[in-house]
């Protein structure tokens, strides 16, 4: 229960923290300036995607959560076998990483107003977030040709649950940035893309921290550490 808490807490205070910067939680009645029209409609469907991405992603945080809950309940039980980290986790990681790195440059690029560093940084966003969903379904292989089958232990059924959750959320998020590229490739400018690249790149950072968490989890980090907290409070 407490590791659901912490990661809720870390999880709202991250989107409190993007809507703040974002002006979202401001309150225009108090806002010192002459009255005028309300605001143009791009600028609110602009405000009402970030709100719809920042609630989705509390929701994505709320499910993980209760899958790591429910993931540290069932190592407890005596009949819980770990399963053996395939080494390009570690590889995948890293490329996810990349691609977060590469979205970010994007969207700095898109306030810039450099068009070409919008390109580079998108394509390659987007290429090396499918190297990641390819690495993990090499990692699935190579751990059901060494037999860790889905139905072989509680462990096994949770790696693959686990990756697998994320894994489509990765290829969701890439859908969306797909269609962002389609709009870049037809000629569209920087004010048409710069939402998209913005939420894309905000949705990446989300997915990267879900995946170090997750990450910890499989390499049994997170046990260690609960069981050092245990020792130091008996």
């Amino acid at each position: 229960m407490s590791a659901i808490l912490v990661f809720l807490v870390v999880i709202l205070a991250i989107a409190f923290g993007w809507l703040w910067r974002q002006g979202i939680l401001t309150k225009p009645w108090l806002e010192v300036g002459v009255a005028g029209p309300s605001a143009p409609p791009d600028r609110s469907a602009a405000l009402g995607a970030r709100v719809g991405l920042a609630v989705f992603l509390a929701v994505v945080g709320s499910l993980f959560a209760l899958t790591v809950s429910a993931y540290l309940m069932r190592a407890g039980l005596g009949d819980w076998e770990a399963v053996r980290m395939p080494g390009i986790l570690w590889v995948n990681t890293g490329v996810l990483a990349l691609s977060s790195i590469a979205l970010e440059t994007a969207r700095l690029a898109a306030r810039r107003g450099d068009m070409e560093g919008v390109r580079v940084g998108v394509r390659a966003g987007a290429f090396t977030a499918l190297l990641f969903l390819v690495g993990q379904l090499l990692a699935w292989r190579q751990l059901h040709a060494e037999g860790y089958f889905l139905a072989g232990n509680p462990a096994t059924a949770f790696f693959y649950l686990v990756t697998g959750l994320h894994g489509l959320h990765v290829a969701g998020g890439l859908a969306v940035l797909g269609r962002v590229g389609w709009r870049m490739e037809r000629g569209a400018g920087i004010a048409q893309l710069r939402l998209g690249i913005d939420l894309c790149a905000t949705y990446w950072h989300a997915l990267l921290l879900i995946w170090l968490v997750l990450l910890a989890l499989l390499a049994n980090w997170v046990g260690d550490f609960v069981a050092i907290c245990r020792q130091l409070l008996t």
